[in-house]
């Protein structure tokens, strides 16, 4: 009862003129910032970051808030329409959520991507309501044994992604882990993989210079092959009919767009995890747990829906930590906890008690931004199909600038750009060679996560391996990925065995 009186006492701040004004112009320009390849979440908070100061400290975290969730729900506009993931975490949202595109499904995928993001949002902000101390002090029992146990059940859930062909999706996984050790070690500084001292590749390989010239340029030139010089516009059309029968068909996406939504939300308050590899990962486990995980990368519309819910549940489970022990979530909740020391707020247990106020204004405000993010997205659908139905003479060029911006943008380093073109051309070639590619991109995220996790759980434990079995969190959860990585070989034993008895029956 306590609960609900606070939240109540939150929407009345929320729903001021000028907070209610700045949760909808944050998740407009949310929606655009999301949108746009290259600038995401964490480039648009850290942008208007300075326009905060102008209005009291609770509407800044309200407009910085209303912000990040517009963006995730944008990340899929590009993803679907062009290809292009908008953001790290809209990326697993282009593998069916492209071909639904070209399908002539835009608008399904738009509407389904809309409504599993809204369903998600709410999912989160309830349990972040309900459940928040408890579930911070669950987060604070995640070391880094525990984390890289998470990061092995991943791998483990995402095996499956290359289908039937497990020496290929392995290949595709060891690519995107190599790539990702790229840079300075991690202990000893020094720098590994860059190529006879090509000063380009001591930062790295940015995530999503390698996500856009696979999916944005490697994409663009398999259509242009595969069409043979005739390239079909899409013909997908949107009317009022066609919203409200995406919307009915929604419910068959129900039980994985709730399962994207809880394992979204837990990834996300995991210290350092974020929205990237939750949404990743709730796509593995739909894919694993569907009747036809041979429909996902072919526009399964449960590939848009499980990584579209787990990305937004995780925007909001990870401004837990931040609140509640001081500790960002994700490099966006690195921001608004910036600007939160900036406007004389101490995060931690006591800002619940001493600033009783802001704590329930920015909750309360988060069921508002997902309720105005759902009605923005949908309100602008059809000028999103609009974009498909341009010439593709004046598409191809158009993608082709998206990509080039998008990945200058973040680094605003030419070496990406010639990154980008180099894995554009790469990625038309695994796909002409039948190679999955969304192993390697999703190595590539969590490779880095898994290798900090590990070398620290091994330094703490000097050198002891068992240290990730021996544990009451992290032991069952890396039997559970050893098992879903053992899964592909018993099926492969099984339909041996199978086939013998049936060519020997009298054996």
């Amino acid at each position: 009862m306590e609960i609900l009186d606070h939240l109540l006492q939150g929407f009345a701040i929320a729903f001021q003129p000028l907070n209610l004004g700045l949760v909808i112009f944050g998740c407009a320009l949310g929606l655009f910032i999301g949108a746009m390849p290259g600038l995401g979440s964490v480039n648009g908070v850290a942008i208007l970051l300075p326009m905060t100061f102008l209005v009291p400290p609770t509407g800044a975290i309200i407009f910085l808030a209303a912000i990040y969730y517009g963006a995730m729900y944008g990340g899929a506009i590009s993803s679907i329409m062009l290809g292009i993931p908008g953001a790290s975490t809209a990326v697993a949202t282009t593998f069916d959520g492209r071909p639904m595109a070209l399908q002539g499904q835009a608008d399904q995928a738009l509407i389904t991507a809309a409504t599993a993001s809204f369903v998600g949002g709410t999912v989160s902000v309830v349990l972040f309501t309900l459940f928040a101390p408890p579930l911070a002090a669950v987060a604070l029992a995640f070391g880094a044994a525990e984390e890289f146990a998470l990061m092995m059940l991943a791998f483990a859930t995402f095996v499956g992604l290359g289908g039937d062909d497990i020496p290929k999706t392995l290949f595709s996984i060891f690519i995107g882990l190599v790539l990702s050790a790229v840079g300075l070690d991690i202990i000893s500084g020094q720098p590994r993989l860059i190529f006879g001292d090509i000063t380009g590749f001591m930062h790295g390989i940015n995530f999503l210079v390698l996500a856009i010239g696979i999916y944005g340029i490697g994409e663009m030139l398999w259509t242009i092959e595969s069409s043979k010089g005739e390239v079909k516009i899409s013909q997908a059309t949107v009317t009022v009919g066609r919203v409200m029968d995406s919307l009915r068909k929604f419910k068959n996406y129900g039980k994985t767009t709730l399962m994207g939504s809880v394992l979204g939300y837990f990834v996300g308050i995991l210290p350092a995890a974020g929205a990237t590899p939750g949404s990743l990962m709730a796509y593995g486990v739909a894919k694993t747990i569907s009747k036809h995980p041979e429909s996902f990368g072919k526009g399964n519309p449960e590939g848009v829906a499980a990584p579209e819910s787990a990305n937004n549940a995780a925007s909001t489970g990870s401004m837990l930590p931040m609140l509640t022990l001081g500790i960002p979530g994700s490099p966006t909740t690195a921001i608004l906890l910036g600007g939160m020391v900036i406007w004389g707020l101490e995060p931690g247990p006591l800002l619940f008690v001493e600033h009783q106020e802001f704590v329930w204004g920015l909750i309360a405000s988060l069921y508002a931004a997902n309720v105005f993010s759902l009605l923005i997205n949908v309100a602008f659908i059809p000028a999103f199909i609009w974009v498909l139905r341009l010439p593709f003479t004046i598409l191809a060029p158009l993608i082709f600038v998206l990509c080039i911006v998008g990945g200058y943008a973040p680094t605003q380093d030419m070496h990406d750009v010639w990154l980008i073109l180099i894995f554009g051309v790469a990625g038309y070639l695994l796909r002409k060679l039948d190679y999955p590619l969304a192993p390697a991109v999703l190595a590539i995220v969590l490779g880095p996560l898994a290798e900090t996790s590990m070398r620290q759980a091994l330094l703490q434990s000097n050198g002891e391996m068992m240290v990730f079995f021996q544990r009451p969190i992290s032991g069952p959860i890396m039997i559970t990925a050893v098992v879903l990585f053992l899964l592909p070989l018993f099926k492969l034993l099984k339909a041996r065995w199978r086939a013998s008895k049936a060519a020997n029956p009298g054996a």
